[in-house]
């Protein structure tokens, strides 16, 4: 088998498909102001809603990790794209809040897979040096998929209704997974020496893990609050029509997806020209994360294109320093535990994911924007700051020899 070759076409397929979780992700935020003035929706149940979202992925992380590294990616893949797939079409049946909370949390349940199975193939099939690009460009998809969304959802619900909105874009799920199952093998060969598989207790007791955990859990909320939470912001505080959002809504994504690319880039760029790999992607880390802390001035400017040029530098940092954290976890990892270790990660991110937008409903409320565009500046520096001091040198761990079961 040419690995050169099949490894790209693999790495498309986990692009389309994170592209593809996102435009199903996405399309709630987008047609939110229809829906909340159709049914009434208040920030607070609105937030529910969201939250239930991130129930579900959190809910769902681990046993989705632990199902890519059993079954392999390309039955796992299958499985949890068909699953979301289902639970996002069915949203155009909704009609309450309950309704859609129940499905948010449905599509949660499978949505997580993307990221726990695309880290898995990443360290399968790619080496450290490439890692941070390989998953800099299927992390971009996520941001493509942003992209895409607004104005293909405004097209649909334009035509359409709210309802077809929905429905349409699930079924390119099912289209991938043909593609998906036709292309995709394990790669035999690897890197490094086999090791066999940590179990879920030894995985939990290495330091490493509860860094990487609780670098997700500070940090991961702060994308969420743009995707869910962007189109809102624009139309009631900044005065935007739904016509409007369409329009300008992708552009802070676009360059997002360029820090998502390029930031994967640049840490492999220094290992090439020599830097060790712990301090290519501390560097890297650091650099990225600088530039999120310009989501603090969001909500404090009047100029509209100031906030804009601040969403746009805050969301080109946040993916570069997101690329950079997946591929930290195939360094610190060997490839039978990545799927696992993401799925952890996944729960701690879905759990204050759930929190922030459940409280950003709350606050909003109450008070304004201007706390919570604060708080998505501060918590990607508390989380960086605690995966370095907590993991120590990146460097593969070292699994003590056991024969717990897990």
């Amino acid at each position: 088998m040419n690995s050169g070759n099949i490894r790209w076409r693999i790495l498309s397929l986990l692009f389309l498909a994170t592209v593809i979780n996102f435009v199903d992700r996405q399309t709630l935020s987008v047609v939110a102001p229809v829906l909340r003035d159709e049914f009434k929706f208040s920030n607070q149940q609105y937030g529910m809603i969201v939250a239930f979202f991130q129930l579900g992925m959190m809910l769902g992380e681990f046993p989705m990790g632990m199902l890519m590294d059993r079954w392999g990616a390309r039955r796992g893949f299958s499985f949890a794209i068909i699953w979301w797939s289902i639970a996002s079409a069915m949203h155009g049946l909704a009609n309450s809040v309950t309704q859609f909370s129940l499905l948010r949390f449905w599509l949660g349940t499978g949505e997580c897979g993307n990221f726990s199975g695309s880290t898995k193939v990443v360290a399968e099939w790619f080496p450290p040096k490439e890692r941070a690009l390989a998953v800099g460009i299927f992390n971009g998809g996520t941001m493509v998929g942003s992209i895409i969304a607004p104005p293909l959802v405004v097209w649909l619900v334009h035509l359409y209704g709210w309802r077809v909105a929905f429905v349409v874009p699930s079924l390119m799920g099912f289209v991938w997974v043909l593609f998906w199952l036709k292309t995709y093998r394990p790669n035999t060969e690897g890197f490094g020496p086999a090791m066999r598989p940590p179990t879920n207790r030894e995985l939990l007791g290495l330091r490493q893990t509860w860094a990487c955990i609780l670098a997700r859990t500070l940090a991961g909320p702060v994308m969420h609050l743009y995707v869910y939470w962007l189109p809102e912001y624009l139309y009631r505080q900044r005065g935007f029509s739904l016509k409007e959002i369409g329009l300008f809504a992708w552009v802070p994504f676009l360059f997002a997806d360029i820090g998502s690319i390029g930031g994967g880039w640049f840490s492999g760029f220094l290992i090439g020209r020599g830097y060790p790999l712990h301090d290519a992607r501390k560097i890297s880390i650091i650099l990225s994360t600088i530039l999120t802390a310009a989501s603090v001035g969001v909500a404090i400017v009047q100029s509209i294109p100031l906030a804009f040029i601040l969403i746009c530098t805050a969301m080109f940092g946040f993916m570069w320093m997101s690329a950079t954290v997946f591929a930290i976890f195939s360094d610190l990892f060997p490839d039978n535990a990545v799927g696992r270790v993401t799925g952890l990660t996944g729960v701690g991110n879905g759990a204050s994911s759930m929190i922030l937008n459940f409280a950003t409903g709350m606050v909003v409320d109450r008070f304004s924007y201007v706390p919570v565009f604060a708080m998505a500046g501060l918590l990607p520096a508390m989380g960086m700051a605690t995966l370095f001091l907590l993991a120590g040198r990146i460097e593969r761990v070292k699994i003590k020899t056991s024969d717990a079961s897990s």
